[in-house]
């Protein structure tokens, strides 16, 4: 009778602890109540040993997959032939079974049995496997049983084990993936489309961009060489917005300052235009408004001016008195002449009634660096004052200082400076000055266009907003 068994297909439910394991039986041992399978599987995954013996005591449910006879059998002895009539499809998957049939047994311990059958080899509904897989009964609404397939089932009963020992072909697949293929079709895709554009272009017009300082509306064309002067045969200069500067003699400069003294641009008027201007660049030098803040009045900067006595120390006084008033600490050099221009007596009298202070040696002058050296030692009319030793000694003391240095006002030599400057400021228009490595400003002095025109020059302010602007050279 148990030899009747050898060669069916089971499945043996043991309980949560021991699992499900399914398999073919190879032997039944009646006096120990055992059961061996051949080459079983547990839980849906292929045991790594060819055989297992589970006994009597642990089994919970038994159920027969019979492929040759497709038969019911119980665990009671009992017997019952059924045809099968009918293979269950419904569902498009890799597994098939036939309805389920209660047991005819008269035992109510007896558990029902499923007769499942695998899908040959080959199959359109069948992923390759061989293994079989069962269905368990469920009721619904208290009504009949219908098959239905647990989760678990769903995702492990298949059989994919035999896939499992085959490592993935990376560089095969790599090969699968055409390169020059691909990017040939993105090219040509691209190509129309660059096609579509350029006939496109040409049916409307494209629109050009702007940056955020152009004008958008139409204008006459932009003309950069807006100041011509005579017989001109000096150097050129440009702005940042690139309006030509020509440069002009001395003599011709002279003029055009002793036009505007006619018609009521006295020169105490030009000394505190070139004062406010000056200042206004001397204090951007120093920090502006990052240095000279009210939370950073213990750190005020310090400026010494070297001035001589004639118009062009005037002019650096009048810087010195404007610096003062912006809490700048000043310190004016200024050695005692007998004889001095009436516009330094000025601005001394006014110089006097600020905070800066005033000496007449060069040793009185600060002997660590400090912020900033205004130079105004020179003079366009007399440049023997280079041979004074007052000169002299004011010149050494701001070379052996390591304050960088704006010159105001340089007369035009040949010879190289004495005082070398970081920056040069100018007036009205540039001087022919020898190009060395300062940077050459320009301030406006409040000339009108019409006293340019009088001594011949074409003349239209190239300032704009502002009254310091840098030149480059051309």
């Amino acid at each position: 009778m148990a030899t009747s068994w050898v060669g069916s297909v089971v499945s043996i439910n043991c309980g949560p602890t021991l699992g499900v394991y399914q398999g073919e039986v190879s032997s039944v041992d009646q006096t120990s109540q055992t059961i061996s399978l051949r080459q079983p599987y547990h839980n849906g995954l292929r045991c790594p040993v060819p055989e297992v013996t589970v006994s009597a005591m642990d089994i919970k449910e038994l159920k027969f997959v019979d492929i040759q006879n497709a038969v019911t059998k119980s665990t009671s002895g009992q017997r019952t032939a059924t045809e099968v009539t009918s293979l269950h499809t419904g569902r498009q998957n890799n597994r098939s079974s036939l309805p389920s049939f209660p047991s005819s047994s008269s035992n109510p311990g007896t558990a029902p049995i499923t007769i499942l059958r695998r899908v040959p080899t080959g199959s359109s509904n069948s992923r390759g496997g061989t293994q079989a897989t069962h269905r368990k009964n469920s009721v619904r609404n208290g009504g009949a049983g219908w098959t239905m397939r647990p989760k678990d089932d769903e995702c492990f009963g298949d059989g994919t084990d035999e896939d499992l020992d085959t490592d993935f072909d990376f560089e095969g697949n790599l090969a699968l993936f055409d390169k020059a293929a691909v990017f040939s079709q993105i090219e040509e895709k691209n190509g129309n489309s660059n096609r579509a554009h350029h006939h496109n272009s040409h049916a409307e017009q494209k629109h050009p961009s702007y940056r955020h300082d152009e004008n958008i509306l139409e204008s006459k064309p932009v003309t950069y060489r807006q100041i011509t002067v005579p017989q001109h045969r000096g150097k050129e200069y440009c702005t940042d917005s690139g309006l030509v500067v020509p440069s002009i003699p001395y003599e011709l400069h002279k003029h055009l300052l002793a036009a505007a003294e006619r018609w009521g641009l006295s020169l105490e008027r030009r000394l505190e235009m070139i004062g406010v201007c000056s200042t206004q660049m001397a204090l951007t030098l120093l920090g502006g408004p990052n240095r000279l803040t009210p939370k950073n009045i213990h750190q005020r900067p310090t400026v010494a001016l070297l001035c001589g006595p004639h118009v062009q120390g005037a002019q650096g006084i009048s810087c010195g008195r404007h610096l003062a008033n912006h809490d700048v600490e000043v310190i004016l050099f200024l050695p005692n002449f007998v004889k001095m221009h009436e516009s330094v007596i000025s601005e001394i009298n006014l110089f006097s009634r600020t905070s800066g202070k005033q000496v007449s040696n060069v040793r009185d002058l600060p002997m660590s660096p400090i912020d900033l050296v205004i130079n105004c030692l020179d003079c366009h009319e007399n440049l023997l004052l280079r041979e004074q030793p007052w000169y002299r000694s004011a010149a050494d003391w701001a070379n052996q200082n390591r304050a960088p240095v704006l010159s105001i006002d340089p007369p035009v030599s040949e010879q190289d400076q004495t005082v070398e400057a970081k920056w040069t400021l100018s007036l009205g228009l540039p001087l022919p000055l020898v190009e060395r490595e300062s940077r050459l400003y320009l301030c406006d002095i409040g000339i009108p266009n019409l006293v340019f025109q009088e001594v011949g020059i074409s003349y239209h302010s190239p300032f704009g907003c502002k009254f310091v602007v840098p030149l480059h050279p051309v």
